[in-house]
């Protein structure tokens, strides 16, 4: 009769682990409904509109009037006198453009961007020293580098022609590094506004 009470007893100890196992899994809860916001009677409500908005009083901006343009009503030839357009400075016997080279071609370029219709022609020049071929040929080379450099900001390419003086046209007379540095450039020329 032991083992029976103790059977019944391990029989009863196992139900009471699955009843309470059974219980253990019970249903999530189910969110109940939110109650309706508070209403502000001011700002209005389902059955009270908002007010309108107040007008802002905002103040008149009046553009300033135009500029002159300053190249529209000038001759090329005064255009070219008092240049928008910067000169490029080479190295000995360099076509390379320069960082600060690169510079002036931005600003070049800005003002062409400016006035679309302008046409130009770059001129290479070189100093004194050096046969009339090396210098024509490296005009040339100057002048090709400054278009390319244009040309890569965005510059259409028939706007722009180049010409090599190599020597011939220097802008200082001297036999001097001074002279010879000023001698050593692309010069833009303003041909059609």
């Amino acid at each position: 009769m032991r083992r029976q009470a103790k059977a019944l007893l391990v029989l009863v100890l196992l139900m009471t682990v699955v009843v309470a196992a059974c219980k253990g899994k019970a249903k999530p809860p189910v969110a109940r409904p939110m109650p309706p916001p508070m209403v502000d009677p001011a700002a209005g409500g389902p059955n009270n509109p908002p007010p309108p908005p107040r007008p802002i009083n905002e103040p008149v901006i009046v553009p300033p009037m135009p500029a002159e343009d300053p190249i529209g009503s000038k001759s090329l030839d005064d255009i070219n006198r008092d240049s928008p357009l910067r000169p490029l400075f080479f190295e000995l016997d360099s076509s390379e453009v320069s960082a600060a080279g690169q510079q002036i071609l931005q600003a070049n370029v800005a003002v062409l961007k400016k006035y679309p219709n302008m046409q130009i022609t770059i001129e290479g020049h070189c100093d004194e020293r050096g046969t009339p071929e090396y210098n024509l040929a490296l005009g040339e080379r100057r002048a090709l580098a400054a278009k390319s450099y244009l040309v890569s900001l965005g510059i259409p390419a028939d706007k722009v022609r180049i010409v090599s003086y190599g020597k011939e046209f220097p802008f200082d007379a001297g036999h001097e590094d001074a002279a010879w540095s000023k001698n050593r450039r692309a010069h833009f020329v303003i041909t059609a506004k």
